[in-house]
């Protein structure tokens, strides 16, 4: 075995495929798009060669993109900083409950995550309903009809409305990936905290919290990748309207290269879509560096 791994032909034959797969199936897509992203190509015919005006566009003229983009923050930051916390403590309630509640609960919260999109998000547009929707209905039976809004269809509550159903259909995999991380934390870590004075609150900041670093790392760049380039919801839900209230990246890219046959111009989107990605994962991969935790 030694002989073949120390052959470099071999070695070559073997890393072959999957090289040839990387380079077709991810390197060359994205060569291309930084092609077309330079031409003014409509889907037809043959591209004309522009340079960068599709970027200079973008970047300096373009206000829906930038809207684009700041709502898909907006929805990162809802990400790491209200659902992400509320799935850690609900992970932690879970596994301490133990027993039957545990798997009954584990399963309950993880229920959304198995329905297919189309079906939640045809689900909070029903919600929503302004004449018939159960959130308006509750509001009258609770005497607060002045709350009443047309949730999607109005400016000021269209994108919190659509981060709202975001969060809930993510909920499941965040609170099922801190689950996992807490499992993977030995009891005897815990016991031995116990034996030196620490209790309650300070166990979680102490022990859970620190050696979940790795998990939090994980959750939160998945969930900032998932922001950016959320699409299906906007796209069944508002569609990004009304305006460009609830517009995202993702769905903004759709619009123009199959609505408004501006391929070119879509494909400079994902060129700044794909660097926007690139950014946040090497954010994060700084921000988390520092601690290796071993137990």
């Amino acid at each position: 075995m030694q002989k073949v791994l120390s052959d470099k032909k071999t070695i070559l034959l073997l890393v072959l495929p999957g090289l040839l797969i990387y380079t077709f199936a991810i390197l060359f897509p994205i060569i291309l798009s930084i092609y077309l992203g330079m031409t003014d190509w409509s889907g037809i015919g043959k591209p004309n060669f522009i340079g960068l005006e599709n970027f200079k566009k973008i970047i300096f003229s373009d206000t829906t993109f930038w809207k684009s983009l700041r709502n898909a923050i907006f929805l990162a930051l809802a990400y790491v900083f209200v659902q992400h916390p509320i799935a850690l403590i609900f992970a932690i309630m879970i596994d301490k409950i133990g027993g039957k509640p545990e798997k009954v609960f584990r399963t309950i919260f993880f229920i959304p995550c198995v329905i297919p999109v189309v079906v939640t998000s045809r689900m909070w547009v029903s919600l929503y309903d302004p004449q018939y929707g159960l959130i308006n209905k509750i509001l009258d039976f609770l005497h607060l009809g002045f709350l009443k809004q047309q949730w999607l269809g109005d400016m000021k509550t269209a994108l919190i409305s659509v981060i709202i159903i975001c969060m809930w259909q993510g909920f499941g995999w965040a609170l099922l990936i801190y689950y996992a991380g807490l499992k993977g934390i030995p009891e005897e870590l815990y016991e031995a905290a116990r034996i030196d004075g620490a209790t309650g609150f300070k166990l979680y900041t102490k022990i859970t919290v620190p050696l979940l670093k790795p998990v939090i790392k994980v959750n939160f760049t998945i969930a900032i990748i998932y922001a950016l380039k959320q699409m299906e919801t906007v796209y069944l839900t508002t569609n990004g309207g009304p305006g460009d209230a609830s517009q995202f990246l993702a769905n903004y890219l759709y619009i123009r290269a199959f609505n408004s046959y501006q391929y070119g111009y879509a494909n400079a989107i994902s060129v700044l879509f794909v660097i926007a990605c690139l950014a946040v994962n090497i954010f994060f991969q700084k921000i988390f560096k520092s601690e290796n935790y071993e137990f």
